[in-house]
């Protein structure tokens, strides 16, 4: 009778996970299939290594690539800074590999994905581009400047890690670190991750500036709920630090001209851990702080950014063929 009771009792809590796991399923493919077709891709695809590379480009000039950060896409740039840059130059605009409409690829390090990015541009036939990157795009444009063929001419860090933190990553990324946490959490975050808490995290994220109206649905931030980008995003960033270890000591090999902007109440990538000790250490980069500002001032600050990217064409001028 005891066996018999368990047995009953395995039966039904299995019923019960088999019909939590249908239902998380369920949720997360309808959700998925609702956002894709809510945010189709603005840009082209071209194939690097057979996986396709999402970019959007736009306006005539030289080139100028841009490189979102974590848990984004190309239009969180192009939304803040395409307008204005189009005007000058041409403007070329990634999804980083896993995230928007860009395919992941095996190797997901900041190198990884340096080369892999570059290898699209020289399809579209980019020379000595200036490079933006924000965030932990901003780590990417590094890892392009020492690593990638296509080279560039000057680079803007927006708010961007490029030292070893102390401490660890918020818990939501330490539980994705392990493979059971990295299987499990993206399809329940998928199906569940209602929208206000979205917009608290993304509020979150400018502190203390303001977030631009409209900004969630402008640079389509639920395509970051997807499965294989939420998976994507974790590897990134869980992976990061290391890689900036491993990175550091190869920094005064560029000797090319670096703008760095950055808010002094940035508490998600501090500027005291990063831009200040980088600066210090470099001769040819030039750090501007932007007093009380958090960690988006390419919104918050768009003409500061913008005066940024203009001193960095200045100090690398194109040669005449």
């Amino acid at each position: 009778m005891i066996w018999q009771k368990l047995a009953a009792k395995l039966l039904i809590s299995a019923a019960l996970l088999g019909g939590v796991a249908g239902l998380t399923q369920w949720r997360a493919q309808s959700r998925e299939a609702a956002i894709m077709a809510e945010f189709p891709p603005e840009g082209q695809f071209l194939t690097v290594n057979g996986a396709q590379v999402h970019v959007y480009v736009t306006g005539a000039g030289p080139d100028l690539i841009l490189i979102h950060g974590a848990s984004g896409n190309a239009r969180d740039m192009t939304f803040a800074l395409a307008a204005d840059l189009e005007k000058s130059y041409r403007v070329i605009a990634f999804d980083r590999p896993g995230l928007g409409w860009s395919d992941p690829i095996p190797d997901q390090s900041i190198r990884g994905q340096a080369l892999h990015l570059s290898a699209a541009a020289a399809q579209l036939g980019v020379e000595n581009p200036i490079i933006v990157g924000q965030s932990y795009g901003g780590s990417v444009t590094l890892a392009w400047a020492l690593f990638a063929p296509v080279k560039p001419r000057a680079l803007v860090l927006i708010s961007a890690p490029s030292l070893p933190w102390p401490g660890p990553l918020d818990i939501f990324y330490r539980l994705t670190a392990n493979p059971i946490g990295s299987a499990l959490i993206p399809p329940l975050a998928t199906a569940f991750t209602p929208d206000s808490y979205l917009q608290t995290t993304i509020a979150a994220i400018f502190a203390p500036d303001p977030v631009p109206e409209g900004y969630a649905r402008a640079i389509a931030a639920e395509l970051t709920l997807r499965r294989s980008a939420l998976r994507a995003n974790f590897a990134q960033v869980n992976s990061l630090r290391p890689e900036i270890v491993a990175q550091e000591p190869l920094y005064p090999q560029l000797t090319l001209p670096i703008e760095m902007i950055h808010g002094s109440a940035d508490t998600i990538v501090p500027l005291h851990i990063h831009s200040e000790p980088f600066a210090a250490r470099m001769p040819n980069a030039h750090l501007t702080i932007i007093p009380g500002a958090g960690h988006m001032p390419h919104y918050s600050h768009r003409a500061e950014t913008l005066a940024a990217i203009e001193r960095a064409a200045l100090r690398a001028p194109l040669q005449s063929p």
